[in-house]
């Protein structure tokens, strides 16, 4: 029933990044100025959970690898590196700097601004929110020269809270995605679908519900699970289609998602 399991996977880039073109843009326009060897404009990406902010900042870094290799492109989430000692680390480890055994955080600073220093550089910190210090914020903004720092949240208030000396050097240009429609939903998932099954092995009546319940989340990494685990349940019964009970057995597995105040079915009925 498998192509090709990546496509499913919450990290995977997909060669486009559908309806989301308006937000690159403006996160490419910020990069600009580095590629006249200039410091771009900071940026805080914002918008709820699972409508694409970190693939489409990591679509524009992919990018900007591609048409300016040398601008340093590096990108952290902080949800696994909490700290700014553990920031510090993965940007030494990602800078290729591996003699930082008992080094301090300062010290760790220092090495990494100087190295970035020698170019221009984006840097990336994913679930910013959920650092639990302010050092790497700072150190960041004043020691590194050429740069443009691209903060991603879920968290709307989150830099409100951030400290005022801080804030006040950051001055971030903020970009906000919007949720997105069942339509949207519907074709990132038909595109998904395309890449990751045999032509035909989804039913569509399997796959619309599937829609449905990604839409009630509003949570596209919803979707991309209850494809897979539908067409592992139906591997299991050794079905050469993925069936609406395969998709079924699935959703009750995972419970009920709860469900939004929006249009469901009615919403994608053009692509049918």
């Amino acid at each position: 029933l498998f192509l090709d399991t990546m496509p499913l996977d919450v990290d995977y880039l997909p060669p486009i990044i559908r309806y989301r073109e308006q937000e690159q843009q403006h996160i490419a326009r910020c990069i600009q100025p580095l590629l006249q060897n200039r410091s771009g404009k900071n940026v805080l990406v914002t918008g709820a959970p699972g409508i694409g902010k970190t693939v489409s900042v990591k679509a524009v870094l992919d990018q900007m690898e591609n048409e300016a290799p040398s601008i340093v492109t590096l990108y952290v989430n902080c949800w696994k590196k909490d700290t700014s000692h553990k920031v510090a680390l993965e940007l030494c480890d990602q800078l290729g700097f591996k003699f930082v055994q008992h080094r301090d955080t300062s010290d760790l600073f220092k090495e990494i601004a100087r190295l970035l220093n020698k170019k221009c550089a984006v840097i990336v910190l994913d679930e910013v929110d959920m650092l639990t210090d302010q050092q790497v914020l700072y150190t960041l903004m004043e020691e590194v020269y050429r740069k443009t720092l691209i903060f991603i949240t879920n968290n709307v208030s989150w830099f409100a809270g951030v400290d005022d000396r801080v804030r006040s050097r950051l001055l971030p240009e903020r970009v906000e995605f919007r949720p997105y429609n069942a339509t949207e939903i519907y074709g990132i998932l038909d595109e998904r679908v395309k890449y990751a099954f045999v032509s035909g092995v989804f039913s569509q009546e399997a796959f619309l519900m599937v829609v449905d319940k990604t839409t009630e989340a509003g949570d596209v990494r919803v979707g991309l699970r209850l494809l897979r685990e539908s067409g592992e349940a139906a591997e299991e019964k050794a079905s050469r289609t993925i069936l609406p009970e395969h998709t079924e057995l699935v959703i009750q597995k995972f419970g009920v998602v709860k469900k939004k105040d929006r249009q469901l079915l009615t919403d994608y009925e053009g692509y049918l």
